[in-house]
């Protein structure tokens, strides 16, 4: 494999690369059209798609529900981010930063947005008072694994998936380095996991919540197609937390939200009450969008 050789410009200007997001990457942000956002019958209405990011809110949205909060019922309706979703004026109003998911409470005086998706999962634990521990040294390590996840995960995502599985041009030397790194953060976990059941101690969090839908992904769901090059199979601590979590009934529901690809059975692309995800509810929701 040869790299191309590049000398960088004195002053960057942008150009659009031909590859898998270029029609919707740009260097600026603020809203490129105007267009509303849906809003449905409950207070919390989210935003979203089901990658990872956006799995980690259905995820806990699901749980809390599992724990009898009934006011954590939500509609939850598809952001196309491949179409330019994340630019429509309304969207734009909710997270300024044109990244899913975006929830709006609309429980408050004044509705209340939240963007980042580590940000809402810290919103709604403390919002139904769950999933995040109270005790400030069980709460300072939940804390520090979710934002370790999201501090490291861009070198997943936009680091070893996007070289790895998007890139056009092959780059040896970036595959070879943030290969390294993700290898590194799946250690990190491995050797957490063969100390402690789940990521924060002995209480499945929302640090399990946040980390599950990216290294989960990568240790038995074959993201990115990295699976057999990252040699997954060789973390079994991790192995064991991925497959203990993934057989948590609301995890289940929780991954089918707003995902619009793959198994027809595993898509929800609008959720709007708990009974959408029968078969024929789910079918109807789908012929719609």
């Amino acid at each position: 494999m040869t790299d191309t050789t590049y000398t960088p410009p004195k002053v960057w200007t942008y150009k659009p690369d031909g590859g898998r997001y270029a029609a919707t990457n740009r260097p600026i942000a603020g809203a490129t059209h105007e267009k509303e956002l849906p809003v449905g019958r409950h207070p919390l209405q989210l935003y979203s798609l089901a990658t990872p990011n956006g799995v980690k809110v259905t995820i806990m949205l699901e749980e809390l529900l599992a724990l009898g909060h009934r006011g954590a019922e939500y509609d939850a309706w598809p952001i196309k981010i491949g179409e330019g979703d994340q630019f429509g004026s309304g969207f734009v109003a909710v997270n300024p930063n044109s990244k899913i998911p975006a929830l709006l409470d609309r429980s408050e005086p004044k509705p209340v947005r939240v963007f980042e998706s580590g940000s809402i999962l810290v919103y709604l634990a403390e919002k139904f008072g769950a999933l995040l521990p109270t005790t400030r040294a069980e709460r300072a390590e939940c804390l520090s694994w979710l934002f370790w996840q999201m501090g490291s995960t861009p070198y997943v995502g936009g680091g070893f998936g996007h070289f790895y599985a998007y890139a056009q041009t092959k780059i040896e030397y970036a595959i070879n380095r943030f290969t390294m790194e993700t290898k590194r953060q799946l250690d990190v976990l491995d050797r957490r996991l063969a100390e402690s059941e789940y990521i924060a101690g002995n209480a499945y969090t929302i640090a399990d919540i946040a980390i599950w839908p990216w290294y989960g992904g990568l240790a038995q769901h074959n993201q990115y197609g990295g699976s057999e090059f990252l040699s997954v199979q060789d973390y079994k601590n991790l192995q064991r937390w991925t497959t203990q979590i993934g057989q948590r009934p609301a995890v289940k529901r929780g991954r089918k939200v707003n995902r619009l690809s793959g198994d027809p059975a595993d898509q929800l692309h609008e959720r709007h009450d708990s009974g959408d995800f029968d078969t024929k509810t789910q079918d109807k929701i789908a012929a719609k969008s």
